[in-house]
């Protein structure tokens, strides 16, 4: 919602406001650390994203909503909340096992899909950093493997999506995408 409400114009809202400052507050980045935080909200939530290991999903949207706040509108909580997530993400090689980089603990962000919902996926993320401009050497695996997965014809495939559960099915499963040809293509000229 704070990533939608930004695009539609209402980042001076301070309902959004309030939104944007509760990511900075309590969105965490964390790699299997020992003991979870106590107090509000983490004792009320113990599972999920916030357990012992930050959720990728969740941390991909809150990373995707402070992303799209415009670079001199970014208060210094927000710039250091930005800086904490890529850097989260590039310690995972962005779909990896930290612990273990030969691990993909989510064969399904592998999958690229459009429109993603509370899922993610290795384009998304990718969109992300280099939306922020980074372009470090920890992302390349997860950009050969956007690279590969381009068919002769210029196009990618949607692989995942959530057809059957809207009003209306966006695109075709297996079959060249539009978003999917769109978002590739801009992350390719990011970098």
């Amino acid at each position: 919602m704070v990533w939608s409400l930004i695009r539609l114009g209402y980042l001076k809202d301070p309902r959004l406001q309030r939104g944007i400052e509760w990511i900075t507050s309590y969105q965490r980045f964390d790699d299997r650390i020992a003991e979870v935080p106590k107090g509000w909200p983490y004792d009320r939530l113990k599972t999920g994203c916030f357990s012992r290991h930050t959720c990728h999903m969740g941390a991909a949207k809150t990373l995707k909503a402070l992303a799209e706040i415009p670079e001199n509108k970014r208060n210094t909580s927000v710039q250091k909340t930005l800086e904490k997530g890529a850097e989260y993400f590039l310690i995972h090689h962005v779909f990896k096992s930290s612990h273990n980089l030969d691990r993909v603990p989510k064969p399904g962000w592998l999958k690229i899909g459009f429109p993603l919902m509370y899922q993610t996926d290795i384009l998304e993320i990718l969109g992300i950093l280099t939306k922020l401009g980074y372009n470090d050497e920890r992302m390349q695996d997860a950009i050969d493997i956007v690279i590969s997965k381009q068919k002769n014809d210029g196009k990618w495939l949607l692989e995942n999506t959530f057809n059957g559960k809207f009003q209306t099915n966006i695109e075709q499963k297996d079959k060249p995408s539009k978003w999917v040809t769109l978002n590739a293509l801009k992350v390719l000229k990011k970098l």
